[in-house]
């Protein structure tokens, strides 16, 4: 059972709130007051004094900042105290789970560009978090790779990782993918160096007509520098467009000399 023996006020309410919307059993108790014989781990402020029964797991929490004290109080309530581990898998909105054991406390279905960001802020305090990255999606996969410093990346064979996807579950492959990628032991790496086939990057160029407001493609150049991750598409088609209209104006002026 997780207790919750708090005075700090905003804590309790913002802890108690977690925990309902996860569906989780706890109780409270006011701080002093004996804690109970069947709990498992007992959730505090960094202020509150709490004698804690021997064999009792504590957790501190801060208000603002609870979601990782309610993810870890649960963690060790289900016996899943393990390495954070975060599956990932790429795409351009790349399906990210994470994991402490075997239990899944969060996940998130994110624009290539706010994965990175997104992955440092899981591991910031677990310094022995292990990312696992799916080895589809070469470009954005690689992206990922080399963007992350200071943790531990393994490249996993994501092939059956997908599952099938019944009526209303539509958008949850990516994540699903994730958690089954995060379950598999793969290959440790520093970095990946791709380069991009023809066809990946006519594939990016044709992308960059579609979503162009003109129709314009942009050319193989800065396919290349998206491909590497350098660029966003957006990104490319406004540099394009910039390109085009100083080469235009270069061009009238050198015509009226």
């Amino acid at each position: 059972m997780i207790v919750v023996a708090t005075a700090d006020f905003e804590l309790y309410h913002e802890i108690v709130g977690d925990l309902r919307d996860r569906g989780v059993a706890f109780t409270t108790v006011k701080p002093g007051a004996e804690i109970p014989d069947q709990a498992d781990v007992v959730v505090v402020s960094g202020t509150d004094e709490v004698e804690i029964p021997s064999g009792v797991e504590t957790v501190v929490a801060s208000a603002g900042e609870t979601r990782r004290a309610v993810e870890e109080a649960i963690s060790i309530l289900r016996g899943g105290g393990g390495r954070t581990v975060i599956g990932v898998d790429p795409g351009t909105r790349p399906g990210i789970a994470v994991l402490s054991g075997d239990t899944i406390v969060a996940a998130f279905h994110v624009p290539l560009a706010d994965t990175v960001e997104t992955i440092r802020q899981e591991v910031e305090d677990s310094p022995d978090a292990i990312v696992r990255i799916g080895d589809g999606a070469r470009l954005q996969g690689s992206t990922i790779v080399n963007e992350l410093e200071d943790v531990t990346v393994e490249l996993v064979d994501e092939t059956g990782t997908t599952p099938y996807l019944g009526t209303g579950a539509r958008g949850m492959g990516d994540v699903l993918a994730a958690v089954n990628i995060a379950r598999m032991n793969g290959e440790v790496v520093d970095s990946r160096d791709i380069e991009p086939t023809q066809g990946e990057l006519q594939r990016i160029k044709d992308h960059s007509r579609r979503v162009s407001e003109n129709n314009r493609t942009i050319d193989e150049r800065l396919a290349r520098r998206v491909a590497a991750g350098d660029l966003t598409v957006s990104e490319a088609l406004a540099e394009h467009q910039s390109e085009n209209n100083d080469g235009a104006e270069n061009t009238e002026t050198d015509g009226t000399e």
